[in-house]
């Protein structure tokens, strides 16, 4: 258990845990044939995974191209408004493999349109990598192809994961279980 910001987190998955699983997601990734692949990090939550990620792929062998998307699946407050894209990518995906690099799976709403839109503009694959599939919250069908951790049905925070803001920073995923006394 450790305080930060006032705030008690207990770790759900540890550095040395996140370390290893994304040098075995990289070693997957690496045995399944790609063509001209192109890396898409959905942002912000993914980012500290997918450069981890990312490093450990190159270190599999592969040598991809890397690029930002940046959606919102919600508008004002917590109610979904569907999704829109805030900020796309610059590079073409027609005729590419693509994989899309996530922190966290939950209803797929995002993902799914991120996806579709890969499929639209002509990528000849798209395959999804998460750090945590929180498969209880799911809406629709989408399975993603790496997946780092099953995640219980927690607020999770750290390695890119906030909560207001805060939090990303933690080097672990953690709960927030109370205010520290």
């Amino acid at each position: 258990m450790q305080v930060v910001r006032g705030k008690k987190i207990e770790t759900l998955f540890s550095p040395e845990q996140i370390a290893e699983r994304n040098r075995e997601l990289a070693k997957q990734i690496a045995a399944q044939p790609k063509k001209d692949l192109l890396v898409i990090s959905v942002l912000k939550g993914s980012f500290i995974f997918a450069a981890d990620l990312i490093r450990a792929i190159h270190h599999a062998g592969l040598a991809p191209e890397v690029e930002f998307i940046t959606l919102s699946s919600y508008g004002k407050g917590t109610t979904s408004q569907g999704v829109k894209i805030i900020k796309d990518i610059d590079s073409q995906v027609e005729g590419r493999d693509v994989l899309l690099i996530d922190d966290i799976l939950e209803s797929g709403r995002t993902l799914r349109f991120a996806r579709d839109l890969m499929l639209e503009r002509g990528a000849k694959s798209v395959d999804i990598a998460v750090l945590l599939d929180k498969h209880s919250r799911r809406e629709g069908e989408l399975n993603a192809d790496y997946v780092g951790f099953e995640c219980p049905d927690y607020f999770v925070v750290g390695y890119g994961m906030d909560v207001a803001y805060a939090f990303r920073e933690l080097p672990f995923v953690g709960v927030v279980t109370g205010d520290a006394d």
